[in-house]
């Protein structure tokens, strides 16, 4: 069963930092993508940031290049998000989730992630 455990939110004010931290477990693809979303109330939930496991291949929203990092973590078979110059409009709920590896996958494409974390949440102040 595949688990995936999301750590890292809270509150900051704008231009400040904060990292997200992913363990996974559990996860049988050979190879897999790990994801970042994130979700505000009565919106769809939107692509940040992807990495292809092993492979170190990221992708990122336009709204979050030069500011995000999404870095592979070995130790937990996931990955962690470094944010930083937050922006008020950064808050909301971030999920982790995994996808199968492979050029079929949309790395920033929800739908295409199979297994998701709880999420944590990011609010970001001005």
């Amino acid at each position: 069963q595949v688990q995936v455990v999301e750590s890292g939110g809270g509150s900051v004010q704008a231009g400040g930092s904060l990292r997200l931290s992913c363990a996974t477990s559990g996860v049988t693809y050979n190879t897999y993508y790990v994801g970042w979303f994130r979700q505000v109330p009565g919106e769809e939930r939107v692509g940040v940031a992807s990495v292809w496991f092993g492979y170190g291949r990221t992708t990122y929203a336009d709204s979050v290049k030069g500011r995000f990092v999404i870095s592979e973590d070995n130790a937990k078979n996931g990955a962690t998000l470094q944010m930083n110059n937050l922006k008020p409009e950064d808050s909301a709920m971030y999920s982790c989730a995994i996808a199968p590896g492979g050029f079929h996958t949309r790395p920033l494409f929800p739908r295409d992630f199979y297994h998701w974390g709880q999420g944590t949440q990011v609010s970001v102040s001005s």
